[in-house]
């Protein structure tokens, strides 16, 4: 049976430097996921022209643009870099030149030439959930994603507020805390409910 084996982080986009290759459709797309989830990223879209809605979203973030085709020298100083062209061949240059650089890379719908996904989020306060089909769906995980909105109260970053200031006050080692927490929180999921 298949699995999914890739390993869930989340990143403080705030500390790195973001690169998308392209303007068109697909760049915007993955902006405007980025910017949603971390509105403070730093990115930087290099491509020979943007699309009016990608100006639109790009001006509502700490984005640069830079009207040019790609060449490697734009990886210089980036952390993560999301390749969105509908060239393949600079796609394929993309990826070639991240993994020689070390860089982490997605080269937008191919998932041989991704080392991660941008997979649906939900986003409630100091709460939020990532999901991943693998790159195998992402209509299923955008289904899933909306199913999370529905599912998690609003009032879900009450909870974890009043929790954090309870884990505070919490006396004994490391496990004794965890001991506690798990029995306070045992119940959490049958009163969401």
């Amino acid at each position: 049976m298949e699995r999914n084996n890739l390993y869930p982080v989340f990143l403080k986009v705030k500390n790195l430097e973001v690169l998308i290759i392209g303007g068109g459709f697909v760049a915007e797309e993955k902006l405007t996921f980025l910017l949603k989830s971390s509105p403070d990223a730093n990115v930087t879209m290099v491509s020979p022209m943007f699309r009016e809605g990608t100006i639109k979203i790009a001006d509502t973030g700490n984005v640069t643009r830079i009207i040019d085709t790609y060449n490697d020298s734009y990886l210089e100083g980036k952390h993560m870099v999301v390749a969105t062209t509908d060239l393949p061949e600079v796609n394929v240059q993309v990826y070639n030149a991240c993994r020689a650089q070390s860089k982490l890379v997605n080269v937008a719908d191919n998932p041989p030439y991704c080392d991660f996904y941008m997979g649906g989020i939900v986003t409630k306060g100091n709460v939020k959930v990532a999901i991943s089909t693998n790159g195998k769906s992402p209509t299923t995980a955008k289904r899933l994603r909306q199913f999370f909105e529905d599912v998690i109260p609003e009032n879900i970053d009450d909870l974890v507020k009043n929790l954090n200031e309870y884990r505070k006050t919490i006396k004994g080692d490391f496990e004794q805390k965890v001991e506690k927490l798990n029995e306070f929180t045992k119940g959490l999921v049958e009163k969401i409910k």
